[in-house]
């Protein structure tokens, strides 16, 4: 039995547009990220899965603790459904609700870490608590810089790079009362989220691999520097690094007490391209042929399903099965309808199902109310996603 005959026969009590976890797929995903860790554990990127299902059944297996969560009411939701006891939120808030819901709420208090990388940031939260304790972490910038700080590789993230600036900032947490430090992280997106193998493009992977050697060189250096001038100045939880892309190397950092990971759960297209790890591609859409417009052409209902980030063809989703479909390059992936172009078109009939994978991982699940679980030949559990619980956090 072929994988779409498979995924036809476990899902053909449903109508499409649907979307679909490949549970044997997504188990293999997670036992290959905890053996790429070493033994370090992994804290699951929330904005990557978007199933509060899911995520449980993640944080059950061994090799993963804790939560990075992507907004502040998202972790305080995380927190009052006792999904984990200990939430990293990836990013810096300017929510003052949601930061005095925090300091009222003692569990959440004690369960929910927030983000700073500058004094602003604690002034807001004092305003907002009213002085009660909240905990924080320091965001550290990662970037790749060369010649002389005039080439900068990486995300745009923390003012944070250096020891000095990392201990001059503990310094200020650790005379506010209302503020508590207990982790640091740095997320090296130039390395953990940019594949180093893409396809038709070897001059290109070549200079992407000599870069990311020369970060990673870099960055374990200035890691540890930090790391050490933080703990001079108080006690450290954990030092949180890396994703999907660079489990294996974050977690070889002797500094680095866990990773971050995510996007490997579902492996999505855009980290297809690895050289160092290769996933299965878990989380798929089934869309219905709705036209047969010419020969080689068929059009299904929906797909206009991009991606965030850089507005080009890598945000669009991919038609996976069957093989040899692709978009016409004047339509893309249409908001009602997509036609797809290619032999395999005339192999398909009206009703027939075309699977699509996302560009990104968790970002499907906004776009769908539920996930149906496969495992084998059959739905063995249809779970909500967070929008289908009512919940849109961004």
């Amino acid at each position: 039995m072929t994988l779409r005959e498979r995924y036809d026969i476990a899902t053909s009590h449903l109508e499409p547009p649907f979307a679909m976890v490949d549970l044997e797929a997504f188990r293999s995903n997670a036992a290959d990220l905890t053996r790429r860790a070493h033994g370090k554990p992994i804290r699951v990127a929330s904005k990557s899965v978007r199933c509060r299902a899911l995520l449980e059944q993640v944080l059950a297996m061994d090799g993963f603790a804790g939560v990075m969560a992507f907004t502040l009411p998202e972790a305080l939701w995380l927190a009052g459904e006792r999904v984990c006891d200990d939430i990293l939120v990836a990013y810096p808030t300017a929510d003052q609700t949601a930061l005095a819901r925090l300091a009222d709420d003692e569990h959440a208090a004690s369960t929910v870490t927030v983000m700073v990388d500058c004094v602003e940031h604690l002034d807001l939260i004092e305003k907002a608590t009213g002085g009660r304790t909240v905990r924080v972490c320091i965001d550290i910038d990662a970037a790749w810089r060369a010649a002389g700080g005039r080439i900068r590789v990486g995300a745009l993230r923390s003012p944070v790079r250096t020891p000095e600036q990392a201990a001059e900032l503990a310094r200020e947490i650790g005379r506010r009362p209302g503020v508590r430090l207990v982790g640091l992280m740095a997320y090296e997106s130039q390395i953990a989220g940019v594949g180093d193998n893409p396809p038709g493009k070897p001059l290109f992977s070549r200079a992407v691999r000599l870069i990311q050697a020369q970060s990673r060189v870099e960055l374990a250096r200035r890691r540890a520097l930090i790391v050490k001038a933080v703990r001079e100045v108080t006690d450290l939880e954990f030092v949180n690094g890396g994703g999907t892309g660079s489990v294996e190397k974050t977690a070889a950092e002797k500094a680095v007490t866990e990773v971050a990971a995510g996007s490997g759960l579902y492996q999505s297209v855009l980290f297809d391209h690895y050289t160092n790890f290769s996933g299965s591609p878990a989380a798929l859409f089934a869309l219905p042929v709705v036209r047969r417009p010419a020969p080689g052409v068929v059009t299904v209902l929906g797909g206009g399903y991009l991606a965030s980030g850089v507005a080009d063809r890598n945000r669009l989703p991919q038609p996976y099965l069957p093989a040899g479909l692709r978009f016409d390059a004047r339509e893309g992936a249409g908001e009602v309808q997509t036609p797809l172009l290619g032999k395999a078109a005339d192999r398909l009939r009206i009703g027939d199902r075309v699977w699509f994978r996302h560009a990104k991982a968790g970002e499907l699940c906004e776009r769908f109310d539920a996930l149906h679980l496969v495992d084998g030949d059959r739905v063995v559990d249809t779970v909500p996603t967070y929008r289908g619980e009512g919940r849109t956090f961004l």
